[in-house]
């Protein structure tokens, strides 16, 4: 009897090493295949954004054959008609409507995701969350809309101008970056470990302090990269500004001031140029400019993500 059952053990096993050995041929192969699919498409990726940079860049690194580096981005006077192109006035508007849209909307933004991480009861986080990210969908020439419809008019009815300039451009900004910055700064404060606020709780600091002083602190590379990925969607959006920034090729005096965007300015002015000409060059160094400022964005995200990880 044992001698019968030791020959059908190894009969069996004889039969299942084949189709072992099949199976994890089979899975060998398919995961080589998704390996280089992987590596393909980063490489094709980066391929494509560095061929994007070297485009640009080679373009508008041209503007200085007939222009200076120091009129360039110093000057604050743009007459292409008389071949002066100084730029300055739209990157000091660019980063400045930026600045004042992270002003705006980070406070908001904050205190919703606090709202919605510790304070709100699960059935209103449940409405409030996809409400919240449904903002992102909206096209932005919605918003411009509403901006130049709604904002422009009372803007200039409040202050006696005509109400187009760096603050409605600043104002639809925030409103426009504000979900992305408290939903991952959400992410962040929900993602830190209970004990925080228990041990905060526990030596006698009230729900408020808690907030304020353990988790904000903890969550700060979180909340940190929530605002420059917002900073990175206002320096680059341009239909919203286009249509409430007035489009003033000038050195704004105030943020009531019309004025133009390093974006603004690409679309304003693209279709009056002829490629290769000086005009042209200089908007693809904008471009250029608008490239190397995001790339800078996504570098300090990734200090920060860096650092954390480090702690």
């Amino acid at each position: 009897m044992n001698s019968v059952a030791d020959k059908l053990s190894s009969t069996n096993s004889e039969r299942s090493r084949p189709l072992t050995s099949k199976w994890t041929q089979g899975q060998h192969r398919q995961d080589n295949f998704m390996r280089w699919v992987f590596v393909g498409s980063a490489v094709l990726v980066s391929a494509i954004i560095f061929s994007i940079i070297v485009f640009v860049g080679m373009q508008g690194i041209k503007t200085f054959q007939d222009v200076s580096v120091i009129e360039f981005f110093f000057s604050t006077d743009w007459t292409p008609g008389q071949n002066k192109f100084g730029a300055f006035p739209f990157l000091y508007s660019t980063l400045l409507m930026t600045l004042v849209s992270v002003v705006f909307s980070v406070p908001l933004a904050l205190s919703g995701a606090l709202f919605m991480a510790k304070i709100a009861p699960k059935w209103m986080r449940e409405i409030m969350r996809p409400a919240t990210d449904l903002f992102v969908g909206i096209p932005s020439v919605v918003y411009g809309l509403i901006g130049m419809t709604v904002i422009v008019p009372a803007l200039g009815k409040f202050t006696g101008g005509v109400g187009y300039g760096i603050l409605p451009a600043s104002i639809i900004l925030a409103i426009m970056i504000l979900p992305t910055i408290l939903s991952i700064s959400e992410d962040a404060i929900r993602a830190l470990p209970g004990r925080l606020e228990e041990a905060s709780l526990a030596l006698g600091a009230t729900r408020w302090q808690t907030m304020w002083r353990v988790l904000l602190p903890a969550a700060r590379p979180g909340i940190l990269t929530a605002i420059i990925l917002g900073m990175g969607r206002a320096i680059g959006e341009t239909m919203a500004v286009f249509m409430v920034i007035g489009n003033s090729p000038q050195m704004p005096k105030s943020l009531l001031d019309s004025t133009t965007v390093l974006t603004t300015a690409i679309v304003k002015d693209m279709g009056n140029t002829n490629y290769g000409s000086v005009w042209n060059n200089a908007l693809y160094m904008m471009a250029l400019l608008l490239l190397v400022i995001s790339l800078s964005l996504i570098l300090i995200i990734r200090i920060v993500a860096k650092r954390s990880e480090l702690k």
